[in-house]
């Protein structure tokens, strides 16, 4: 399970004596995907049928959301109010790591 503490204090457990980073070979990146996932199972009707997986690409990473229809409004939110909360904390934890990483819901 990801620690929440670490995705967004930069990876740092502690006040910095001695800490481990959450590692650069994407280590990060899982945890992110697992608070995607975390947060998205807890909106939606069907928790079972979520997928979220995460494509590598040239200038970062993609984490995908797959989910049933039904549902792709309890992500989105009025507005798109929720997935850009999510969209800016999955943003901020990231760029702790200097990485860039974008959330996307697909239908």
């Amino acid at each position: 399970m990801w620690n929440i503490f670490k995705l967004f204090s930069g990876g740092k457990s502690d006040g910095g004596s001695g800490a481990k980073s959450a590692g650069a070979s994407g280590g990060s990146l899982r945890e992110l995907e697992g608070f995607v996932d975390y947060v998205v199972k807890a909106l939606v009707d069907y928790p079972d049928e979520v997928s979220v997986s995460t494509v590598e690409n040239g200038e970062g990473a993609s984490i995908q959301i797959r989910c049933r229809k039904e549902d792709i409004g309890k992500i989105v939110g009025k507005r798109g109010k929720t997935i850009m909360a999510i969209r800016s904390l999955v943003s901020g934890a990231a760029g702790r790591q200097r990485k860039r990483v974008s959330v996307d819901v697909l239908d």
